[in-house]
């Protein structure tokens, strides 16, 4: 059975930082691409970032780049992504998901965790 437990989501101010992680068991981990996604208040998933099973590819939507940074821990099964400058429009559950594809969309994504909620407000 695949879990993917999300943490570290919380409320910080604008300009903030926060780092979550994501365990996985279940899954041979080393096999997937990982990445994040989110889900804002009222609106539809979105993509975030992914990472390659090495670590040494990563590709980050255009909202995120230079502020956000995904890496992983594949002896811990863990991934992780650090937000750094936080917006009030990056608000949202934030997902971690196994997938195939560097740039997966949320139909392809085979399993889900329950997300943790980052507010970003003053």
């Amino acid at each position: 059975q695949v879990q993917l437990v999300e943490s570290g989501g919380g409320l910080v101010q604008p300009g903030g930082s926060l780092r979550l992680a994501c365990v996985a068991s279940g899954l041979t981990f080393r096999s997937y691409i990982m990445a994040w996604f989110r889900q804002p208040p009222g609106k539809e998933r979105e993509f975030v970032a992914t990472i390659t099973v090495s670590g040494l590819t990563k590709y980050y939507a255009d909202s995120v780049n230079d502020r956000f940074t995904i890496s992983r821990d594949n002896a811990k099964h863990t991934v992780y992504l650090q937000m750094n400058s936080l917006k009030p429009e990056d608000t949202a559950v934030y997902y971690c998901a196994p997938t195939r594809e560097l740039r997966p969309v949320v139909s392809g994504i085979p399993y889900w965790g329950k997300g943790t909620l980052v507010t970003v407000s003053s």
